[in-house]
């Protein structure tokens, strides 16, 4: 279970630049604030594109080269050999940027920066800025005190799961590692408690040591189990 969200890890009030902010203003802001991006907004301050360091670069990779490139050429050195021309941020940035709400989860913006993003604008309701977040920030989370994620896991998983009473199970945290010791009903619920409790903000991995009444996975196993022994 996941409940962070993007707000819980974010950077607010994140540095900006308009249109036509010009080349080197943008390096400075990049280079001032220790920053790899800056996202690009209009007058009403909502977020219209994203300039990073990689689009800044093809200015000295090109440097002095004036030749239109060739027929073959690839899309990804078609557009660097055009932003090496860029004067100003309105050439230079990726449109539409890419954005996430405040209130998105850690897990939703996580599968949107899998698709290569490093950071990502937060924007509110109206597409305006109101910070960064970064790959980086996501891992904050692993940042929580084990007594946070014991806490979670007694009080907001187990008592939830369907089949399990919370005394059946028990948990000792240590550096985000969970053991799960008890017994269960039934060995299906083993899987369940496992899987609910690694989606928990916090649990670097789970390790289950649970015993369970009945094998309902394994019938024949059960059978041979209960099957009155001869001889």
């Amino acid at each position: 279970m996941s409940r962070w969200t993007v707000a819980d890890v974010m950077t607010y009030g994140a540095v900006s630049v308009a249109e036509d902010t010009p080349f080197k203003e943008i390096v400075e802001i990049i280079e001032t604030n220790g920053v790899n991006a800056v996202p690009v907004v209009d007058r009403s301050n909502r977020v219209i594109g994203l300039v990073t360091s990689a689009d800044l670069v093809p200015k000295i990779e090109y440097a002095g080269a004036h030749d239109r490139g060739h027929l073959f050429e690839g899309h990804k050195h078609r557009e660097a050999r055009r932003k090496s021309d860029a004067t100003a941020a309105a050439d230079l940035m990726t449109t539409p940027a890419v954005t996430v709400l405040s209130e998105t989860s850690l897990v939703d913006a996580t599968r949107i920066m899998n698709g290569g993003l490093k950071r990502l604008p937060v924007v509110d309701d109206l597409g305006r800025l109101v910070g960064m977040v970064t790959r980086k920030d996501m891992l904050k989370v692993y940042l929580r005190s084990d007594a946070d994620v014991g806490a979670d896991i007694a009080g907001d998983v187990l008592p939830k799961l369907v089949g399990v009473q919370p005394w059946q199970v028990r948990t000792a945290v240590q550096d985000g590692n969970v053991t799960l010791t008890g017994q269960v009903t039934r060995r299906s619920l083993v899987a369940e408690v496992v899987q609910e409790v690694e989606r928990v903000d916090g649990v670097v991995a789970v390790e289950s040591q649970l015993g369970y009444l009945v094998d309902d996975v394994d019938a024949g196993a059960e059978a041979l189990r209960r099957a009155p022994r001869t001889g």
